[in-house]
């Protein structure tokens, strides 16, 4: 029995490498968001330098939120990867972002709920500015939103605080 249980936990233990193809995936998703990048960005250069009709800050609020979902996916594939699946090569490289490998589960949900809340702040300065094409529900449906993003926040802190003081973290 004790044979059938090793091996039932080598295999549980090694489809862990069903993830990989997640993480690679948000890889491909940031390749897209760098497209989208560009094509916003060779558009903000038509408004500056050819007098095309726009508004720069619009674009470059978009540009902004971009970039912060490209760092979004990177710390989620990264520390996704590390954590459930295998460590990256030498932890001493040059290269190496100093919070690599050390991104637990807890840290990750924190991350990415204050990008959520980041590039929400964005799109929510991005509709004011906008505000004359959107109706007063559109807005408060955003603002609605935004403050949900921004409530479940710190009750993911809170929670995270009260668990961490419990085992004599943080």
């Amino acid at each position: 029995m004790k044979i059938l249980e090793e091996k039932f936990e080598g295999y549980l233990f090694a489809s862990r490498w069903l993830l990989a193809p997640f993480f690679f995936g948000l890889m491909i998703a940031v390749l897209a968001l760098l497209l989208k990048f560009g094509k916003e960005l060779l558009g903000l250069m038509g408004m500056v330098f050819l007098g095309n009709e726009g508004q720069p800050i619009l674009s470059i609020l978009t540009l902004v939120d971009t970039a912060l979902l490209g760092g979004l996916l990177l710390i989620i594939a990264f520390s996704g990867y590390e954590n459930f699946v295998s460590k990256f090569g030498p932890a001493d490289h040059e290269d190496r972002p100093a919070w690599m490998g050390k991104v637990g589960f807890s840290d990750l949900k924190l991350k990415l709920i204050g990008a959520i809340v980041a590039i929400s702040t964005v799109e929510l300065l991005k509709a004011f500015l906008d505000s004359e094409s959107m109706s007063d529900r559109q807005l408060a449906w955003k603002v609605g939103i935004h403050l949900t993003f921004v409530t479940s926040g710190v009750l993911f802190a809170l929670t995270d605080f009260i668990a961490g003081k419990g085992k004599g973290g943080h």
